[in-house]
């Protein structure tokens, strides 16, 4: 047989891990199929599956929502008025990181007070309330149409927002 090629991949013996647990579930979709490269759900049951699945769509949405920020933002939208009583407009904080450190600290206090608040009152997934899923905050209060989907356009989008 002809000598290994210096950059040929490593012939290794083929693992088995817990991966098989969750290969088929939403999300879990070509080209990449199940992707966990940090392996945090060796070993792990659903429990553990689905709480990392709620902080993921958590965080997603979160992103989704800075993303919306920053793009408004530098289109040169801002909020109308001032942000402080010495007369810092809104037009006066910059963009991205640069402008977050340009905001008064009551301002910065107010904001992560808010955000507290929507982490321990609002953005929860609150089991008895008619949710489908897990990240399904609406808590049988909020539906912007969800319930008028039919079943395979419901996996669809949720397809969508993880991948």
């Amino acid at each position: 047989p002809p000598p290994p090629a210096a950059f040929a991949p490593a012939q290794t013996g083929k693992a088995t891990t817990a991966l098989n647990a969750f290969e088929n579930e939403l999300g879990a979709q070509p080209p990449l199929g199940f992707f966990d490269p940090l392996g945090l759900l060796d070993d792990a049951d659903q429990e553990r599956f689905d709480r990392l699945r709620y902080v993921e769509l958590k965080h997603g949405r979160i992103s989704q929502l800075a993303f919306l920020g920053q793009i408004t933002t530098r289109a040169g939208i801002r909020l109308p008025g001032d942000i402080d009583y010495s007369g810092t407009s809104f037009s006066d904080i910059g963009e991205g990181w640069a402008g977050s450190l340009q905001v008064p600290v009551a301002g910065a206090l107010q904001i992560l007070a808010f955000v507290g608040f929507l982490e321990l009152g609002v953005m929860k997934d609150i089991e008895g309330t008619g949710n489908e899923h897990v990240g399904d905050f609406r808590n049988g209060a909020l539906d912007f149409g969800w319930d008028t989907f039919d079943e395979e356009t419901k996996l669809s989008k949720r397809a969508i927002e993880l991948n």
